[in-house]
C-alpha cells in the first residue's frame, strides 16, 4: 500500500457509510532501517498537525522535493547502516516534516484561501465583527417588510414577542398559493417556538415578491429626486445624495471555452456606493448607508427651502460630476478589491488542473509508447497504441482550452457605474436657522442657542474626550464617524480581543435632550453587547469625562416613519457609568422606556 495515501482510505470508509469513529494504525517494523525513518516522519507529522488542525495528510504526497518517501526507504534499507547516510535521512524527514514548509504546501495547494494562519483569521473574525453590526438582518428587513406589506394589501397581527401572524397575502405575492402564514418571524432566535415560524430573510419567496413588486411600481420615482432631512446634521449646508450601482466582469469564455468574441461577460461583484455632491462641487463618498439617517421633507419644510432647488449648483450636470468620481474612485476601490481577493484563488485553481491534466497527459503518453513497442514487438495488447495517442492529445486540447479560459477570466473590467436615484439632503441647522429668520419672535427651539459652528466644536471636543479615554484603558480607537455606521468609534479592546462600537454625543452644559437617530438604534440592537452610547458635557470649549451607557439603545426599533427620536438626557445619565466601570447588561429593562419622546408631529399612540 502506498503511505501517501492516509486520507484516502480514511474517505473511502466515511463514503461507504461509516458513522462510528474510525481509528488507523501504521504498522512499522521494529528494529529495521526503513521503519526507523518512517516512525521518524509520522513522528514528525504527528507534532505538525496538532499546530495545522489535522490537515498535514492532505499534502503528504508532496513532502519531499526531488525525491519520494519509497526511494528514501529503499536507500535506508540499502545503506542505512552508515551513520552519515542515517542522519542525512533522518535530516531530510525534519525537513519535509518542518511545520513552516507544511504550512507553505499547504496554502500553495489550497483552491481557495480557507487555510489561514492564525493572524488572518483573527483580523477575519474583527472584520466579521464590523459587518456584524452594520447587518440588515433582522431590523431593517423587519421594518420594511410589515410597512411594505401593509401597503400593498397584506395584513399581519403582532403575537409573541418578534412573531407576527400573516392572516392574508395579496394574490399577487402568493408562494405555491399560500395565503397566511401562522408564524413569521425576523430574528432566528424566534423560529423555533410553537407554532414554528417562517424566518423571512433575503432569499425567502414572500420577502422576494414584496421587494420585487415595490421596485415594479415606485422605481422610476428614484429617478425623479425628492427632498429629505438629516435630523443629526446640525450644519446648513444642503447636499446632494446620489445611489449608485457598480458592476465588476470578467471577459466571458467560462466552462472551458476559447476566447470568443461573442462570450458574454459574467458578473464577478455588484456593488451599491452612495455619493455626496456639496455646493461647491466637491463629491465624496457618502458610506454604505447615509440614507437610513433620513427622512422626507415635510411640506412646510419644502416651502421653507423651495429656494434651493433654483440655485445654479443645483442645476448644473450633476450627474455627469458624480460619474466621474465614481469611475475615478469608486469603481477603482471596488475592482481593486476584487483583484485582490479573486485573481490568488483563479491562479491557484490554474495550477491545480494544469497539474493534474499534464500528469493524465504524461501518462497516456508513455502508455502510447509502451503499447506501440509492445505492438511491434509481436505482444497482444489490451488497447491499441493510437487510441492512447489520441486520448493524450484530447487532454492536451483539454488543457489548452482550460488555461485559455482561466487565462480570460483573468482580466477583469469595470462596467460604468449607474445612476439609480438622488435626492436633496437638507441638514436640520439650516431649517432651524430659516424657521427662526421667518419668525424672529418665535421661541428657538431647545438646544438652538449655540451656532453651526459651536454645535461642531462641541461635537469635535466630545469625539476627543472619548477618544482619550479609549486610549487610558488600553484599547484602540478609531474615527468612523465619515462613514454613518450607526456609531462615532470603532475601538479594539485587545484584552477582551473584540471591538466596541461607541457612538458619540456632546452636549453643552444645562442641555436636557439628546437625539438619536434610527440607524443608532438598530446597530445597538444588532451588538447589544458591544455598542455603546458616550454622552459628554461640554462647557466653555471643555470637555468633561465621557459617561458610558451599554448596551442596546431601545427594545425595538422606532416606527418606519421615524429616522430619529428625542431623549431626556438626565434619565440616561442615570444609567450610565465611568468608561473604566464594569457593567452588568441587563437586556430586558429599555433604558429609554421613560425617556424616549416621539420624534414625530403626528399624535397617534406610540409603542
Amino acid at each position: 500500500w502506498n503511505p501517501n495515501r492516509i486520507e484516502q482510505r480514511f474517505g473511502r470508509i466515511h463514503r461507504i457509510g461509516q458513522t462510528q469513529i474510525c481509528h488507523l494504525w501504521n504498522l512499522v517494523a521494529a528494529d529495521t532501517r526503513e521503519g526507523e525513518v518512517y516512525a521518524r516522519l509520522l513522528e514528525k507529522l504527528e507534532s505538525a498537525g496538532k499546530a495545522l488542525g489535522g490537515r498535514v495528510y492532505n499534502v503528504l504526497g508532496r513532502l519531499f522535493e526531488g525525491v519520494s518517501l519509497r526511494d528514501l526507504l529503499l536507500e535506508a534499507i540499502e545503506y542505512g547502516e552508515q551513520p552519515q547516510v542515517r542522519e542525512r535521512l533522518f535530516q531530510q524527514v525534519d525537513n519535509a516534516a518542518d511545520r513552516k514548509h507544511l504550512q507553505d504546501l499547504l496554502e500553495r495547494h489550497a483552491l481557495s484561501d480557507d487555510d489561514m494562519p492564525a493572524a488572518q483569521v483573527h483580523k477575519l473574525r474583527l472584520d466579521m465583527e464590523q459587518a456584524e453590526a452594520q447587518r440588515l438582518q433582522p431590523h431593517h428587513i423587519q421594518g420594511f417588510f410589515l410597512e411594505a406589506f401593509k401597503h400593498l394589501g397584506g395584513r399581519t397581527s403582532r403575537r409573541e414577542p418578534g412573531r407576527w401572524e400573516i392572516t392574508h397575502v395579496p394574490y399577487a405575492l402568493r408562494d405555491r398559493n399560500q395565503s397566511r402564514y401562522q408564524r413569521i418571524c425576523f430574528d432566528r432566535e424566534h423560529v423555533n417556538q410553537q407554532p414554528v415560524a417562517a424566518f423571512i430573510c433575503p432569499g425567502h419567496p414572500l420577502l422576494e415578491a414584496v421587494i420585487s413588486t415595490i421596485c415594479d411600481r415606485y422605481d422610476h420615482l428614484l429617478q425623479r429626486g425628492a427632498i429629505f432631512v438629516d435630523d443629526s446634521d446640525d450644519g446648513d449646508q444642503p447636499s446632494a445624495l446620489f445611489l449608485l450601482r457598480h458592476a465588476v466582469v470578467d471577459s466571458g469564455g467560462r466552462n472551458g471555452e476559447l476566447l470568443d468574441i461573442n462570450a458574454q461577460p459574467h458578473t464577478i461583484s455588484e456593488k451599491m456606493h452612495f455619493a455626496s455632491l456639496s455646493r461647491d462641487g466637491s463629491v465624496v463618498d457618502a458610506g454604505i448607508a447615509p440614507h437610513l439617517n433620513l427622512r422626507p421633507a415635510t411640506a412646510e419644510e419644502c416651502e421653507l427651502v423651495a429656494d434651493l432647488l433654483d440655485e445654479d449648483w443645483l442645476r448644473a450636470d450633476l450627474e455627469k460630476s458624480v460619474n466621474r468620481f465614481a469611475t475615478l474612485k469608486l469603481a477603482r476601490t471596488h475592482v481593486a478589491e476584487v483583484q485582490k481577493r479573486y485573481l490568488p484563488e483563479l491562479d491557484k485553481v490554474a495550477e491545480q488542473v494544469r497539474t493534474r491534466l499534464q500528469k493524465e497527459i504524461n501518462h497516456w503518453d508513455a502508455r502510447a509508447t509502451e503499447l506501440r513497442e509492445a505492438e511491434r514487438a509481436g505482444k497482444r495488447t489490451r488497447l491499441n497504441w493510437q487510441n492512447a495517442r489520441d486520448r493524450a492529445e484530447k487532454l492536451t486540447q483539454r488543457l489548452h482550452r482550460r488555461m485559455k479560459s482561466l487565462e480570460n477570466q483573468r482580466f477583469l473590467s469595470s462596467r460604468p457605474p449607474r445612476i439609480c436615484g438622488g435626492m436633496l439632503v437638507v441638514p436640520k441647522g439650516l431649517l432651524e436657522s430659516r424657521r427662526a429668520a421667518a419668525a424672529p419672535d418665535a421661541a428657538a427651539p431647545a438646544g438652538f442657542a449655540e451656532d453651526a459652528a459651536s454645535r461642531r466644536e462641541i461635537e469635535r471636543a466630545a469625539m476627543q474626550s472619548v477618544m482619550d479615554a479609549e486610549r487610558a484603558l488600553g484599547n484602540e480607537p478609531q474615527d468612523v464617524s465619515a462613514s454613518k455606521w450607526g456609531y462615532d468609534i470603532l475601538s479594539f479592546d485587545p484584552q477582551a480581543d473584540r471591538y466596541r462600537f461607541i457612538e458619540v454625543k456632546g452636549r453643552i452644559s444645562g442641555a436636557d435632550t439628546v437625539m438619536l437617530t434610527r440607524n443608532e438604534i438598530i446597530t445597538s440592537l444588532n451588538e447589544r453587547e458591544k455598542y455603546i452610547l458616550a454622552l459628554v458635557e461640554v462647557a466653555e470649549g471643555f470637555a468633561h469625562a465621557p459617561r458610558y451607557v451599554h448596551g442596546a439603545l431601545d427594545d425595538h426599533e422606532p416606527r418606519f416613519d421615524q429616522s430619529a427620536i428625542q431623549c431626556k438626557l438626565p434619565e440616561l445619565l442615570k444609567r450610565a457609568c465611568p468608561p473604566g466601570a464594569n457593567h452588568l447588561l441587563d437586556r430586558s429593562d429599555s433604558m429609554l422606556r421613560t425617556a424616549r419622546e416621539s420624534h414625530s408631529d403626528d399624535n397617534t399612540p406610540k409603542e
